[in-house]
């Protein structure tokens, strides 16, 4: 197979712009595989993955997997990275993960918009990365590295302490009402001069009036020509 590399039971395909992962590969390798790598290609969907059910680490870093993310239990899972994804919706990753990988040690999530730090946005900080970690260990406490630092004894008592007030907040999209609707024409003419066959006129009331103050013609102007 094309692109497939396999090492005893690490498994690898990568590069191959793939959408979802291919039924070969799970009937061929899914019995074995330990350590699946996906790198590199175009997955939306996880739906394959259900035939590899030994996994212990899976890596599915530079794709476009999103916030519709659905992994199988993987019940010896120990080791994922999803760095550099379309993730934003942190809060239900991190349940979804709590459900169907109970051994998950290991959790990278930098490049996604969830895992908010500059390389994702200049507006981020240090400090915005500190509240992520600390809610992230708050809903997975038995996390040991987290991104590509270890847990610190510190990090996990203030998680204990002040992880749930720490969640990061999914940026919010245009509104729906804003997005369906059209781009009008701007003019600045009323809407009732706008038809080409329309024809009247709009009568109105001035309040300003005239008295020749600014008026640099007056200044040539005699008193007998008035």
């Amino acid at each position: 197979m094309a692109g497939l590399m396999v090492n005893g039971t690490q498994v690898s395909y990568i590069g191959q712009d793939c959408r979802e992962i291919p039924e070969h590969l799970g009937r061929d390798c899914g019995h074995f595989a330990k350590r699946l790598d996906l790198s590199f290609n175009l997955l939306r969907s996880l739906e394959g993955l259900s035939m590899f059910r030994r996994l212990e680490e899976l890596i599915l870093d530079n794709s476009l997997l999103g916030d519709d993310l659905m992994l199988p239990r993987l019940p010896r899972l120990h080791t994922l990275t999803l760095k550099k994804n379309q993730i934003t919706d942190l809060e239900y990753l991190l349940n979804h993960l709590l459900e169907v990988t109970p051994a998950l040690e290991y959790l990278s999530l930098l490049g996604n918009v969830a895992c908010p730090n500059e390389l994702v946005s200049l507006e981020k900080d240090e400090e915005d990365y500190k509240r992520y970690r600390c809610f992230v260990l708050h809903r997975l406490p038995n996390l040991k590295f987290l991104d590509v630092w270890k847990v610190t004894k510190q990090e996990r008592e203030e998680a204990l302490v002040r992880g749930t007030f720490m969640k990061v907040v999914k940026p919010k999209a245009c509104s729906d009402s804003f997005a369906a609707s059209p781009k009008s024409h701007y003019t600045p003419l009323p809407s009732a001069s706008r038809e080409l066959t329309s024809h009247r006129g709009v009568l109105g009331k001035c309040c300003y009036v005239y008295y020749g103050k600014n008026s640099e013609g007056n200044r040539f102007i005699r008193g007998d020509q008035l």
